[in-house]
């Protein structure tokens, strides 16, 4: 049995693995505006893509991580992956196109995915049922303060030493962290109880989550609702700087945000058992439709003066991030609901499939800005109105399902 640790300094560094996801990619924020001019001054949006290709390598880490971690243990595929972290993050803060950047970033990202897998495996290991539930949201309330300060942290460190300075703070933050783990966290999976690493049987996992149409409904309604995070992550440093010139208190707005939209989970957590995981995620997303409608309409009906536009921006905006916390944690327990018998593994295709086909779809709306929200807010509503339809449709074959039995 290996040796716990207390349970706030558990909470605490499980927390913090957590947190590599969400520092790496808030706090470049503030910095794409400096990044665009010095290494891509003829096309600032592709700066952009300094978030998108994290998130592509994570997307991509995700689904090697999770099986690596059941054949060789928890320990080694987290310091495995703060290494390339770290490494990475080096390559980045030296490179001097955005081309090498973009890379590096990709890299970074196939990292932080040890941390984002094989924690929640570590908390599965030592704890489960309702006690590993109120575990997680501890972890999660902790967690969430980190979107809050990453911009502000960001935008100071730039002020400081510049923005190739963030690379060295995400150094700082994955070495912290490793040697967290490595010096107080015993190994938690037993050598007896490690799978081997099959190419076959991943195959067929794979194989089985796309061919179960609940699972696969699931994923495409996960996908679509990170790709309307994701777009808006993208283009929101631009949009509060361009738009509404006010770059300089982005990341104040920012936390607010971050703030409201972790309140989110909060509210889930109270009504689901009651409600539904399925009727609250059609709720946020039929609330979302009429959120970005009306933004949409807004931003075609424009210019109007800023005491209009900028609060229904902020309103609209903070509504991505809380649809996203009424939505994400709902969407992976409907897809993990038949998959009980391949938990690991399951878990690790679905996020990655999710992931990397968010990225494929958000990346063309952050290249489509035009110093209005109008392309984002388009997307989202596209995005949201599909994602309606899926879950509506997910509904329908349950029923078909039930009166089958």
């Amino acid at each position: 049995m290996p040796r716990r640790l207390s349970q706030p300094e558990f909470i605490a560094m499980i927390a913090m693995l957590f947190a590599t996801i969400a520092f790496t990619i808030d706090a470049m924020l503030p910095a794409l505006p400096q990044i665009g001019q010095e290494l891509s001054p003829d096309n600032l949006n592709r700066a952009q893509l300094i978030l998108t290709s994290f998130v592509l390598g994570m997307g991509v880490g995700t689904f090697f991580t999770g099986p690596l971690s059941d054949a060789f243990g928890r320990k080694p595929v987290i310091m495995a992956g703060a290494l390339l972290y770290c490494l990475s993050a080096a390559a980045a803060w030296a490179a001097q196109s955005l081309e090498l950047l973009l890379v590096a970033r990709f890299l970074q990202g196939l990292g932080a995915a040890g941390p984002r897998v094989v924690a929640i495996a570590i908390v599965r290991d030592l704890y489960e049922g309702r006690q590993m539930a109120k575990l997680m949201s501890l972890v999660m309330l902790i967690f969430t303060l980190v979107p809050a300060i990453a911009p502000t942290l960001g935008a100071g460190i730039i002020a400081l030493v510049g923005w190739r300075g963030i690379f060295g703070a995400f150094v700082g933050f994955s070495v912290i962290s490793a040697i967290w783990v490595g010096t107080r966290q015993s190994e938690t999976l037993a050598p007896e109880a490690r799978r081997p690493l099959r190419a076959p049987v991943l195959w067929a996992a794979v194989v089985e989550v796309i061919s179960t149409p609940m699972v696969r409904l699931s994923i495409a309604v996960q996908t679509l609702c990170m790709a309307m995070l994701f777009s808006v992550l993208s283009s929101t440093q631009q949009v509060y700087d361009v738009t509404f010139g006010r770059g300089d208190s982005f990341p104040l707005w920012f936390a607010f945000t971050a703030l409201i939209a972790a309140t989110a989970s909060m509210i889930n957590a109270a009504v689901v058992v009651r409600l539904g995981m399925r009727y609250l995620v059609t709720l946020a997303l039929g609330g979302q439709i009429l959120l970005s409608g009306a933004m949409l309409l807004i931003s075609l009906t424009g210019p109007w003066p800023e005491a209009v536009a900028f609060p229904a921006w902020f309103i609209w905006t903070t509504s991505v991030f809380f649809m996203v916390g009424l939505t994400m944690g709902n969407l992976n327990a409907l897809a993990m609901e038949p998959m009980g018998h391949i938990a690991g593994m399951a878990a690790s295709i679905i996020s990655a499939m999710a992931t990397v086909v968010s990225v494929f779809l958000a990346a063309p709306v952050g290249l489509a800005f035009d110093g209005t929200p109008l392309p984002l807010a388009a997307a989202v509503l596209v995005f949201a109105v599909i994602g309606f339809a899926l879950i509506r449709r997910m509904a329908r074959l349950e029923r078909v399902v039930m009166r089958a039995e």
